[in-house]
């Protein structure tokens, strides 16, 4: 298989910080429970995260193919096992700031080389979708693991045991650096400017394009409403379903596993289907399930739950929502990098990566917000605003790409 050795790297470089970005809403149920930090306090990791990625997005972007992404890489996995020791031996709650300031930092060097490489191994439109669709879907598995590993190191009674976790962790992200490191890479095709502040001026002129500005609005809303529940779905399981702890952590695995589903199906479902068809399918889906699934699982009484078979079967159909909303960041991505030359894809992803930070950090600030003034019941009635601002940016999408306006 061409570039196989590559691709290999991209499937276990995001692979490896889908189990540390997504413990987020692990570590704030910890942070709750082990450091006595309230809910809106707790949210507060959900930023420590989020924009570091914006942040070393918007810095380095242009410039990351000037460095190489291999270089980009390894230094961002160097830097993620420095911060899951220190995290063991700090063991509080600044110290979760600082690891997920780290791993933040670090995955936006991670995104923006993982996309810029798919459009160096793809050679159309159709499969740079399913590369991209595959890639992400390999996230939402990473996604589900964590949900295993981290209550498969909670032992009762040892309040700090579930820090040995980190260990594990270091030891992957040190595996992914030694085979990133004897992988080969093509040299990435260089940027029209002449030097890194040119490179930089061109990242922010893409935001004069129509077609650019109602994508990076989309990439916003669709990951405010994904890390806004998955980040608060364990909380949401223990307080309102009366799971115990583990429990709710592995139960959010679910959402996880759909999410993971829903992106590798849609990769095979946009060969032969339109992706507008798709995405506005699967949202009107999304929107009912909040609609009229939601309500009926408040009124769910559970008791004498000891693991995930003693559910109800209605406790799984909200998270079941990841298999529908699943399809629409990846498609959402390829559909624009598809359409700019690939020398703008570094650029462009850098907008990606910002835009999707703010949108993680504001949703799950904003969710947070929610559990603590309105209930854990009602926060995720929220996420039907930005559903239906969604389905009016995909027509618009539709029809600037038809127009060719990513050239205008």
């Amino acid at each position: 298989m061409k570039h196989f050795g590559v691709k290999l790297s991209l499937y276990l470089n995001y692979f490896v910080f889908a189990i540390l970005l997504n413990s987020v809403g692990i570590v704030i149920l910890k942070s709750l429970n082990n450091y006595g930090v309230a809910e809106d306090t707790a949210s507060i990791l959900e930023a420590f995260k989020d924009l570091p990625i914006a942040i070393v997005s918007f810095l380095v972007a242009s410039f990351l193919p000037r460095l190489g992404y291999k270089k980009a890489m390894l230094i961002a996995l160097a830097l993620v096992t420095i911060g899951c020791i220190a995290m063991y031996f700090g063991n509080s709650f600044d110290t979760a700031k600082l690891l997920f300031a780290t791993v933040g930092a670090s995955f936006a060097l991670i995104k923006v080389s993982v996309y810029s490489v798919i459009g160096l191994v793809t050679y159309s439109t159709k499969e740079h979708n399913s590369l991209m669709s595959s890639i992400e879907g390999v996230f939402m598995f990473g996604i589900a693991l964590a949900y295993y590993l981290f209550p498969a190191f909670n032992t009762e009674g040892q309040p700090d045991a579930w820090l040995n976790v980190y260990w594990l962790l270091a030891a992957m992200t040190v595996i992914s650096f030694v085979i990133l490191l004897f992988t080969k890479f093509e040299n990435p095709p260089q940027p029209e400017g002449s030097n890194v502040k040119e490179d930089f001026v061109e990242m922010f002129k893409l935001l004069s394009k129509v077609l650019i500005i109602i994508f990076v609005i989309s990439a916003f809303l669709f990951v405010m409403i994904e890390q806004g529940i998955m980040t608060w779905l364990p909380t949401f399981n223990e307080r309102v379903l009366g799971l115990t702890e583990n429990t709710a952590i592995m139960m959010a695995s679910i959402l996880a596993i759909s999410l993971g589903i829903g992106r590798l199906l849609a990769g095979a479902l946009t060969r032969k289907i339109s992706w507008i068809y798709v995405l506005s399918g699967c949202t009107i889906i999304a929107m009912a399930l909040v609609l009229f699934v939601l309500p009926e699982l408040l009124n769910l009484e559970v008791s004498g739950v000891e693991n995930i078979s003693d559910i109800p079967l209605l406790g799984f159909a909200f998270p079941i929502i990841g298999l529908f909303i699943a399809p629409i960041y990846p498609l959402l991505n390829s559909v624009v990098l598809s359409a700019l030359p690939k020398t703008l894809h570094s650029p462009m992803t850098g907008l990606i990566v910002i835009f999707s930070a703010l949108g993680g950090t504001i949703g799950s600030r904003i969710i947070g917000y929610l559990f603590k003034e309105v209930g854990a019941q009602k926060a995720f009635y929220f996420t039907l605003i930005p559903m239906t601002v969604l389905l009016i940016c995909y027509f618009i999408l539709k029809k600037l790409t038809e127009n060719n306006a990513v050239q205008g």
